[in-house]
């Protein structure tokens, strides 16, 4: 990717998603690899996204894992949240999601939760197009979810997914980069790798 600008790597990336001929195969795994992962997690406040441009859609998952703790009675209740594009600041805030919420488009013609609670999330799920050892991710370029990380506090843990078709193995991140807690694919967890086992003779 040395010669390589990010904005060409950006295009091929998007290209070769919206191409996918087995994209329901692939979103069915992943839809398993994250309500796996969510095992065991004790968060209740999760953030996620509205999928667009091909984007792998987390909302059948996480609105599984909001009715398995339902089913739990735990006694604090799950929710779910979507971002909403502060225009001045250009950071998002995430406001509840449920499915039939109602919904409104952005300035960036992307839907939003119309009128709902802001909710903090301690475990946000971030959109990849493309991404790297390191937890480093490669977004569209407008900066949201690193300007969002850096002005959180306490910043929430965050996992990003995609399809393995994003997958760089060479990818140089800049120095405002931030990298991600966690990685998923449909074939699991990329990032943090585990370490290996020795087998037993």
């Amino acid at each position: 990717m040395a010669n390589q600008s990010k904005q060409n790597l950006r295009q091929q990336l998007l290209a070769s998603r919206m191409d996918m001929p087995d994209r329901l195969e692939r979103a069915e795994l992943l839809q398993r690899a994250m309500r796996i992962w969510l095992l065991g997690r004790e968060d209740v406040v999760i953030g996620a996204y509205w999928p667009i441009k091909g984007e792998f859609d987390p909302l059948p998952a996480l609105h599984r894992w909001k009715e398995d703790g339902e089913l739990l009675d735990q006694p604090l209740r799950r929710r779910i949240g979507l971002p909403v594009v502060d225009p001045q600041t250009k950071t998002l805030s995430f406001h509840v999601w449920y499915p039939g919420c109602p919904m409104q488009e952005d300035a960036y013609n992307i839907p939003k939760p119309k009128d709902t609670e802001e909710i903090f999330p301690t475990l946000l799920f971030v959109p990849c197009l493309g991404y790297a050892p390191g937890g480093y991710r490669l977004g569209y370029g407008g900066g949201f979810y690193d300007r969002t990380l850096a002005s959180l506090t306490p910043r929430p843990d965050t996992v990003g997914v995609g399809f393995a078709q994003g997958y760089l193995d060479d990818f140089e991140p800049d120095e405002f980069d931030l990298p991600l807690d966690n990685l998923l694919n449909e074939h699991g967890v990329v990032w943090p790798i585990a370490p290996m086992t020795q087998r037993s003779n």
